[in-house]
């Protein structure tokens, strides 16, 4: 065994710890992070070669005391690579992730902004009225709820259960790679055809608590694709992701003239505003807002109530009776 994948293994702990005591002391903002732990011998595993422990020749792979190995390229590296990391999945599957660097490039963007609203039945509603639907993963999910219910039938340890659990490893992994797919497709798309992209920052552990929708929103993989358009915004130049607050009430505004309809349920799905008249979709209007936004068209609601296009006196003084709060009459009622 070579010594390099034990000294990065020694100084990832060294930053667990770090990580730990931090988070313990309060200098580390977010969630808490836990005790460090052992890795699991039936799950995932890893290990990461530096420069002295690997090099490519040719076609192949040269690991530190464990000689060539043939490599199946998915691209050509861009530049030359200061770590690999071999990694072996649940599925049996052996995989090299390559740390390079790589120098921003340049592409001209078709538009300067383009807003999206994050869903569940459509994945994403873009503000140019586009709809972005999800793939499908109900084939999938019925034969890992039928391999689940095999598996918990057979004695655990035994030669079929390991079959069973192997077969649904990979079940999980084909799932995991058709949304790791389209997301990389659709991201790379927003990226490069705009300027910048315009997202919510959604708390998604939060929302991961209603069990009714937990599985559906899990599969979506909002944090994933938000990570991705972060990444692939770095890549190019001039090419911004930028990220709203979770409370702008871009679902309570009207896209149009500014107007501030309030809370409504998420069965409506169409919006009649009061104030200029127009009818919106319910996703399409939150996409535009967003847009706004996160282009810095408007930088606060206070701006927004004060522009030009303001709803008139008579529309508000209708509307005054149905705000449930005074606060927000005040917002209109000048």
């Amino acid at each position: 065994m070579s010594a390099v994948p034990l000294q990065q293994s020694v100084q990832d702990l060294g930053v667990a710890f770090k990580n730990f005591f931090e988070s313990c002391s309060g200098k580390r903002k977010g969630s808490k992070v836990r005790f460090p732990k052992f890795k699991s011998r039936h799950g995932k595993q890893s290990a990461r070669f530096a420069k002295t422990g690997f090099s490519l020749q040719g076609s192949k792979l040269f690991l530190a005391k464990m000689g060539l190995f043939k490599v199946k390229w998915s691209r050509k590296l861009p530049a030359e690579p200061s770590s690999v990391t071999v990694l072996r999945n649940k599925a049996g599957q052996y995989y090299a992730s390559f740390v390079v660097e790589v120098l921003p490039k340049s592409v001209k963007p078709l538009r300067q902004s383009i807003g999206v609203d994050l869903g569940i039945k459509t994945f994403a509603f873009l503000s140019t009225g586009e709809r972005v639907l999800s793939p499908s993963y109900d084939r999938l999910n019925r034969l890992i709820a039928r391999a689940n219910r095999k598996l918990a039938r057979q004695m655990k340890g035994s030669s079929r259960w390991q079959r069973t659990k192997l077969k649904l490893a990979r079940l999980h992994l084909k799932v995991a790679n058709i949304r790791k797919d389209f997301l990389h497709k659709q991201s790379t798309r927003l990226v490069r055809e705009n300027q910048t992209v315009s997202l919510e920052n959604l708390n998604v552990k939060g929302m991961l608590a209603n069990r009714r929708l937990s599985r559906a929103i899990s599969q979506q993989g909002w944090a994933q694709f938000r990570t991705m358009c972060e990444a692939k915004a770095n890549q190019y130049k001039n090419h911004v992701v930028s990220i709203i607050s979770r409370w702008e009430p871009t679902s309570q505004t009207c896209s149009d003239c500014g107007f501030r309809w309030g809370k409504i349920a998420l069965s409506v799905r169409s919006i009649l505003c009061v104030s200029c008249g127009a009818e919106h979709d319910r996703d399409e209007n939150a996409a535009k807002n967003i847009d706004r936004v996160g282009a810095g068209h408007v930088h606060n609601r206070q701006k927004r109530t004060l522009s030009e296009c303001q709803p008139s006196l008579e529309a508000v003084r209708d509307d005054a009776s149905s705000q449930p709060y005074g606060e927000e009459q005040l917002c209109f009622d000048l």
